[in-house]
């Protein structure tokens, strides 16, 4: 059962929780996503507290899907490989009762990717992440419908913008934090997914598991922009900020209506 509306009053208190908790469990995480964002999200994983695991090989995914925690599904590399093995994952994780997180990247410029990404919500994933062109491709509508949209798909959508936006279950959560440097960096919207899905192996409110996850990595982009010189470093010092993020700094900085 979801928690009642009331239950948003102290995001910044729940994402300390959460990531206090993501490091006494160290979840393993099963990221199916592309070439270019494997291994930054692994590291935003591992700095977070998660394990991840990455196999795409159809002999073996779906012992890796079934032994995760979360699962996490990311369309940027459209390819046949990947798409069979995330019908695989998605299977087992469904019979497994593992949670799963659907970010549709880019299906706004492939109708092909945006047709699978339809056929992937028909499977019922416990959240999306997704900006808003990827949303508007994915349900034919604006931003502004996406908490409707939620309640209709019967799943939270965790809507990346300059205000994150996360709504689901008649609840919404508007997150104003993060930094400028965060869209210079090759794979920080597939690393957010994976978090948000590290953050539902710990917590079953999907709501809340997917707005503290972008709490996490926003403030955790506030702080590694005051000490990076531009985005080289600044890739670098949001897994040492992610690293040593706590709850003191989460509620100290946290700006969530």
């Amino acid at each position: 059962m979801q928690a009642p509306a009331t239950a948003l009053d102290d995001m910044a208190h729940t994402a300390g929780a959460l990531i206090e908790r993501l490091r006494a469990r160290s979840p393993r995480v099963h990221c199916i996503t592309n070439n270019v964002a494997q291994n930054f999200t692994a590291n935003v994983l591992l700095a977070a507290g998660a394990v991840p695991s990455m196999t795409l090989s159809p002999d073996e995914v779906a012992a890796f899907a079934a032994g995760a925690q979360a699962l996490m599904v990311n369309l940027g590399t459209f390819d046949a490989e990947r798409s069979a093995a995330a019908e695989i994952a998605i299977a087992v994780a469904r019979e497994h009762k593992v949670p799963w997180v659907l970010d549709p990247v880019f299906i706004d410029r492939s109708p092909q990717r945006a047709a699978f990404a339809r056929h992937l919500m028909t499977l019922a994933p416990a959240a999306v992440r997704l900006n808003g062109a990827e949303f508007a491709a994915l349900a034919g509508s604006a931003p502004e419908t996406a908490a409707a949209w939620a309640r209709d798909n019967k799943t939270v959508v965790a809507l990346s913008g300059e205000t994150d936006l996360v709504a689901g279950g008649g609840r919404l959560a508007r997150i104003a934090n993060g930094h400028a440097l965060m869209a210079r960096v090759t794979a920080m919207g597939c690393a957010a997914s994976a978090l948000v899905a590290a953050c539902l192996a710990v917590e079953p409110d999907a709501l809340r598991a997917a707005a503290a996850a972008l709490l996490i990595i926003d403030i955790a982009g506030e702080v590694a922009a005051e000490t990076a010189q531009g985005p080289g470093s600044f890739a670098a010092a949001i897994l040492d900020a992610l690293y040593r993020l706590d709850a003191a700094a989460l509620a100290a900085r946290a700006k969530v209506t």
